[in-house]
């Protein structure tokens, strides 16, 4: 087995157990780990399972290689077996192939099941929040909700995934929550105001505006891209003088993607989270999890979406994406992927009590971590079911789910 289990999945047929080992390094990274991939054959059975890890040894020297083509390698000293980190893993349809999700990365590894071998590592590219539909609220200093467009790309860096299958086709959606590498011996994490921008952005005068509190420079970006002058933001301690940028890379893209499984993206849910949420519940729109205030994750990864899974009913799959932090789940029909339709949002917090005197659960759900779909054959009832668990709160809720027909498109 490897470094630092963090999640298990089982194949469809259950015959084999899946384990992203993540490997991640010391807070004062003096050690980083390798990150792996296990796979437990349990055919036959538990007394004679087998364990057989698939590493990244074959990547390292191809670090350069990767980076160029998009993929994200820059923990200090670290190879690529090092610096993958594996978050999450989705099976293919026919259970001969895995997505992993290499959060950190901003990129997916390919997994070969049945040889416990890592075919391919695939970047995940970049979110314009300056084209129309991307808008997203950058600041919690702009004094309320403000979606716009900046001159911002967003990194993918899924955290949970799930697959399903089209037209003969596995589909991989990712919830696009975004992770820093925040340690006390490395971090990339900075706010758009403490770094040097290039004229990229504009005149000396825009640019000043444009590090404002209320407008980017609150925003949570990475240190690790977009310079453009000799400087390493890794190695060097001055990050804030030596570096240039010339673009600007924050977390997360707050919004669930959907994939084909060659890696192309085949819809974006764009900036319906913030606006739809900004619109149902403004009251809590990007609050954080364990304590009420408008506005407070904006200049972070807004709502963060962190868990997704998809449930067919009827022949058509939804799909149910968690909000990590103002909470809630967004429902989606999903069965044609290129053409998602959003179905509703559901949300039992209370914004009016305060998150911490109150006992667990008493001002409903917070933080939504895992998601689980019961079928109509696997519940008690006979209908559909969604469990949530949710780790801020400490409860566990069951959603029933009323089955209305509707055509897709």
């Amino acid at each position: 087995m490897g470094a630092l289990p963090d999640m298990v999945t089982f194949t469809r047929d259950g015959r084999k157990l899946l384990v992203a080992n993540e490997g991640e390094p010391s807070d004062d990274y003096t050690r980083d780990p390798e990150g792996s991939v296990s796979v437990i054959d349990l055919a036959d059975g538990m007394q004679r399972a087998t364990v057989r890890t698939a590493d990244f040894r074959a990547f390292n020297g191809r670090e350069s290689a990767l980076r160029e083509a998009g993929v994200r390698i820059f923990g200090p000293g670290a190879s690529a077996a090092q610096d993958f980190e594996p978050e999450f893993i989705a099976i293919s349809a026919d259970n001969t192939r895995a997505w992993v999700a290499l959060q950190e990365n901003n990129a997916v590894a390919v997994l070969d099941i049945e040889n416990a071998r890592i075919l391919d590592v695939l970047p995940l590219g970049f979110k314009d929040h300056g084209m129309l539909g991307n808008e997203l609220d950058a600041s919690n200093r702009d004094g309320g909700i403000h979606l716009r467009n900046w001159p911002v790309k967003g990194m993918y860096m899924p955290d949970a995934m799930a697959s399903y299958s089209y037209n003969g086709r596995t589909y991989y959606i990712t919830a696009n929550e975004g992770d820093a590498r925040d340690y006390s011996g490395f971090s990339e994490e900075y706010r758009v105001k403490d770094l040097k921008l290039s004229e990229a952005f504009g005149t000396p005068a825009q640019r000043k505006a444009l590090q404002l509190d209320a407008n980017l420079g609150r925003l949570k970006v990475t240190s690790t891209l977009g310079v453009v002058n000799d400087c390493d933001p890794v190695t060097t301690t001055r990050v804030e003088q030596d570096c240039l940028y010339g673009e600007l890379f924050s977390y997360g893209a707050r919004s669930f993607s959907i994939w084909n499984d060659q890696g192309q993206r085949v819809f974006d849910s764009g900036n319906d989270f913030e606006r739809i949420t900004g619109s149902l519940i403004p009251e809590g729109f990007n609050a954080t999890n364990d304590e009420n205030g408008v506005d407070d994750r904006s200049d972070d990864k807004g709502p963060e979406p962190e868990a997704v899974v998809v449930g067919e009913i009827n022949g058509q799959n939804f799909a149910f994406i968690g909000l990590e932090r103002v909470g809630g789940i967004m429902v989606y029909n999903v069965t044609n992927p290129q053409n998602p339709q959003f179905v509703q949002y559901l949300n039992n917090r209370d914004f009016h009590a305060d998150q911490e005197a109150v006992e667990p659960g008493k001002a409903g759900d917070l933080g939504p971590e895992g998601l689980a779909f019961i079928s109509a054959a696997d519940s008690p009832n006979g209908q559909p079911m969604l469990a949530v668990g949710n780790e801020v709160s400490g409860t566990t809720t069951l959603y029933g789910i009323d089955v209305v027909s509707r055509p897709v498109r």
